[in-house]
């Protein structure tokens, strides 16, 4: 059995861990980070992984990004995975964990396009070997770093966003996506924390309004003027400044923040705006993205 306890001491080595559901973006998501320096190696067992962190460790800032690939390959898959964190962790090389996913629908269509079967499909249905799959690493979900829904992105799109989050980025800091939505069109599947600001009165009910978004001054100044509102949003700054101490002391980079309204066009809009914009002040990375602003 490989061990962690022999790795080597290197302070500047970084480690990502790229998984998730087959079919969901894994080699996309390698390449990227191919593109961008990192050293990539893809199905790996995780058994393995210490092994090739200590071999980096040794190279003397010869390899400093390190990204492996890992898959499902039998039903030891997440004890191992875990096992192998864990060991990384206590030797001074924890590792931000990548996890991509997609709903059973997207899955399917992909692989029927590809013509291939998923590898725990054997000799049952597809739908049967995602389901398998997504039961074993239902736990690895829950503790990654970041976890990206695929079914609306296009490899361009997927790859513009794995930049955006690893690229010049400091290992140490939190890293947020604001994102505001509309609750008639569904929570965000990857939302860490939801905020709820529908307890304001809605822009969308004053006929010179309507037509506008959270974007708006006029829409912003309405939102923010209403009773409790400036009260809402001290809680809402204080609430997540409290999140970010809180996920990196746990070795967790990466959340998504979700803000929603009704329909994701008003007040969810200026209020994620407004919390971006208090966060950076606090020297936090934000990125702001508005899901639902676009819908009538």
């Amino acid at each position: 059995m490989t061990t962690t306890a022999s790795i080597s001491s290197s302070a500047g080595l970084e480690l990502a861990v790229i998984t998730g559901l087959s079919g969901a973006g894994r080699s996309t998501a390698a390449k990227c980070l191919e593109d961008l320096g990192w050293y990539v190696v893809d199905n790996l067992p995780p058994a393995l992984i210490a092994s090739v962190v200590d071999l980096a460790a040794r190279s003397h800032g010869g390899v400093d990004r390190i990204a492996v690939v890992v898959d499902v390959r039998s039903r030891a898959f997440s004890s191992d995975l875990r096992e192998a964190l864990d060991g990384l962790q206590r030797t001074g090389h924890p590792a931000r964990v990548l996890f991509l996913e997609a709903p059973d629908d997207v899955l399917v269509r992909r692989f029927d396009g590809v013509r291939r079967p998923h590898p725990l499909q054997a000799d049952g249905r597809l739908i049967d070997g995602i389901a398998q799959e997504r039961d074993l690493l239902r736990d690895l979900r829950g503790e990654a770093d970041l976890v990206i829904d695929t079914s609306q992105l296009n490899v361009h799109e997927l790859r513009a966003k794995i930049a955006a989050l690893f690229e010049a980025e400091s290992a140490d800091a939190l890293h947020l996506t604001m994102l505001s939505f509309g609750y008639k069109y569904g929570l965000p599947v990857d939302a860490d924390v939801v905020i709820d600001c529908r307890l304001l009165p809605n822009p969308h009910w004053v006929a010179e309004l309507r037509a506008l978004t959270g974007e708006d001054d006029a829409v912003r100044d309405y939102v923010f003027a209403q009773p409790g509102a400036s009260e809402f949003l001290d809680a809402a700054s204080a609430l997540l400044s409290r999140y970010e101490q809180g996920y990196v002391g746990e070795g967790k980079h990466y959340a998504t923040i979700a803000v929603g309204c009704t329909g994701g066009r008003h007040r969810s809009v200026a209020v994620s705006a407004e919390l971006a914009r208090r966060m950076r002040a606090d020297v936090v990375e934000v990125q702001l993205s508005h899901r639902d602003v676009e819908h009538k």
